[in-house]
């Protein structure tokens, strides 16, 4: 597998420019609209190369599945990212 390092540098740049630090005095998770921004965004990038039943749930986490592609019955690999972030240190 050929990993496009081009292309890895340029989502983590767009990722590292939202700032996503913690609200300590929000009763809300995600406790900041900066968090809400990046699940956004990473839910549509799964959605633009192919994963299906992407979905964003209240809490935030990005749940997809990515669908097989093997010619034989194998089991169903899901993926799922939940937006860990410190409110002790420095954002974007």
């Amino acid at each position: 597998m050929v990993i496009d390092t081009a292309d890895l540098l340029a989502r983590f740049l767009r990722y590292v420019q939202i700032d996503t630090r913690s609200d300590e005095q929000s009763p809300t998770t995600p406790s900041t609209p900066g968090q809400w921004d990046l699940l956004r965004l990473l839910q549509q990038e799964l959605l633009a190369i192919g994963l299906t039943d992407v979905l964003l749930t209240e809490h935030g986490y990005v749940l997809a599945t990515l669908p097989a592609t093997a010619q034989k019955k194998i089991p169903t690999i899901a993926w799922f990212a939940h937006v860990d972030t410190a409110t002790n240190l420095p954002s974007a």
